[in-house]
């Protein structure tokens, strides 16, 4: 008896993966992500990706106003066949379900941040953007690396059409009052 060199999952269902199914599926690899009922698998981290996520995390854990929290690497579960791990949320406390709880649901986001990789330009400049802007997050936040150091691109959705249009480039400062008040030095 020979034993597959595959789990079973790596063959998609013919309607593709649901945002349930990353709950079910053994052995996923970490921080699989869902997008249009496919599966993805992100490379590794870079210094700069860690460090980043790092300086952001400390400084909006000290200026989250009561009532919201910082998560980094949990899932968002924009729609049945949508379930993105942005690299940090802020997310209504009220969203809490329990120690086992393995993913938010969009109306509890209130930001989303990805920090760009080489291998995920695509997805978090584009995709992953439309998604989030399309699913209600009011604010989203890009984070690009020039020359070692963060570039935060600040967005924040427009209700009559949902979409997020563009609130600024912060190079040395990331100096905003929306969602709320935030002052983080980039260099």
């Amino acid at each position: 008896m020979s034993v597959a060199p595959y789990p079973d999952w790596i063959i998609p269902p013919a309607e593709g993966y649901t945002a349930e199914d990353l709950d079910r599926l053994p052995d996923l690899p970490p921080h699989t992500e869902l997008l249009d009922g496919s599966l993805i698998f992100v490379s590794p981290q870079t210094k700069f990706h860690v460090r980043t996520k790092r300086l952001l995390d400390r400084a909006l854990e000290a200026a989250v106003p009561e009532g919201w929290e910082v998560w980094p690497e949990m899932s968002v579960t924009l729609d049945r066949q949508n379930r993105p791990e942005p690299d940090l949320l802020v997310v209504d406390v009220a969203s809490d379900t329990g120690h086992l709880q393995t993913n938010f649901g969009a109306e509890h986001v209130l930001l989303a941040i990805e920090v760009v990789s080489q291998e995920s330009r695509v997805r978090d400049r584009e995709v992953k953007p439309r998604k989030y802007a399309a699913a209600g997050i009011p604010h989203f936040w890009r984070v690009e690396c020039d020359e070692g150091r963060p570039v935060v691109h600040t967005y924040e959705i427009d209700p009559a059409t949902r979409l997020y249009g563009l609130t600024g480039i912060h190079h040395k400062q990331l100096k905003v009052d929306r969602p709320f008040p935030v002052d983080i030095d980039l260099t």
